[in-house]
């Protein structure tokens, strides 16, 4: 998923960016708040973590304009202050969580996937699709006792994001932005989503069909959960 991360610590930043990067997220940094609004205009975010000490911009007001821009993403802040009232006035913005500092990297990965279980209507991090368990924590795809070994981790993280978007027709493009980082450029092959596809059919296939996986004609893929 994709990251914006605002913090003028950039100690901090690179830790932040280092920690979720190995655990797979495409993580965009800001050190200050004029060039994370430019951002938050022009690029679409999964989570945005806001520092609410910025030295240029007040926080709240980068909060808004997230809420703005980019309503569907999950905004955290991520504060020193100690006064109650910033962190109510970050809720009743439309924040979705906050982290005192100092924070552990772990916290604040266990807070994304917790945020993430809820916007998509997920009661825990293992899902059944069919024969299929798929787990978006420890990123597996098992058949009963059987794991799934030969997919690769952009090809789980196309699985896992369309599950997330579950029932939803999702096009190459969005697919390509979401997983690779960005959108991709004028000599870009739609092919290259397609033998993903593909592959992770011929793959799941070896141990059963997966009919819940989908080809809309003429616009992309989905993950059906009514099959």
């Amino acid at each position: 998923m994709n990251v914006l991360i605002v913090e003028d610590e950039k100690a901090l930043t690179t830790e932040m960016e280092l920690f979720l990067q190995g655990n797979n997220y495409i993580c965009d940094t800001c050190y200050n708040g004029t060039t994370a609004s430019e951002r938050i205009a022009t690029n679409l975010y999964d989570f945005i973590l806001i520092d609410l000490g910025l030295p240029d911009y007040e926080g709240l007001d980068l909060l808004k304009e997230a809420k703005k821009y980019n309503p569907e993403a999950a905004c955290i802040i991520l504060t020193a202050r100690a006064e109650v009232d910033d962190r109510i006035k970050g809720l009743d913005l439309g924040a979705d969580d906050y982290l005192p500092k100092p924070f552990s990297l772990l916290e604040l990965q266990s807070r994304m996937q917790a945020i993430t279980r809820r916007k998509f209507g997920l009661k825990n991090s293992v899902v059944m699709l069919g024969e299929f368990a798929i787990d978006l924590t420890n990123r597996t795809i098992s058949h009963g006792t059987s794991q799934v070994s030969s997919i690769t981790r952009k090809e789980f993280d196309l699985v896992a994001y369309m599950l997330l978007h579950k029932n939803r027709t999702l096009t190459r493009s969005q697919l390509s932005e979401h997983i690779w980082g960005s959108i991709v450029n004028d000599d870009y092959d739609s092919n290259y989503i397609d033998a993903h596809i593909k592959n992770i059919r011929k793959k799941l296939n070896a141990y059963s069909p997966p009919d819940w996986l989908e080809t809309v004609r003429g616009l992309g893929y989905r993950i059906n959960i009514n099959n």
